[in-house]
């Protein structure tokens, strides 16, 4: 499986979208558009899952760049999610100033 970090998204652009735009290179396993959790918008990019990591290349190449609802994508390798650490103290608050 081949995760696509698509970024640069127009805030209008939906899963269906993006889905229809990667299925034009092959089967696209699973398209996720990332939302704000407080307010549901679009946070401006995406994952897309391919199972053939061949046609999952040929879509990185062919879109990088391409323009969708008037932005230019940025189409890459996902990078693997690391751990985050909780951010908060012992007793609850928040360490931020």
């Amino acid at each position: 499986m081949t995760n696509i970090f698509v970024g640069n998204l127009s805030f209008d652009a939906t899963e269906s979208s993006i889905r229809s735009l990667f299925e034009t290179h092959g089967t696209v396993e699973r398209a996720s558009l990332v939302t704000d959790r407080d307010t549901g918008r679009s946070r401006g990019f995406a994952f897309v899952e391919m199972s053939d990591s061949h046609a999952a290349d040929m879509a990185i190449n062919a879109l990088n760049g391409q323009e969708l609802d008037g932005r230019a994508l940025n189409v890459n390798l996902a990078k693997p999610k690391t751990e985050r650490s909780g951010g908060g103290s012992r007793d609850g608050r928040s360490n931020r100033w």
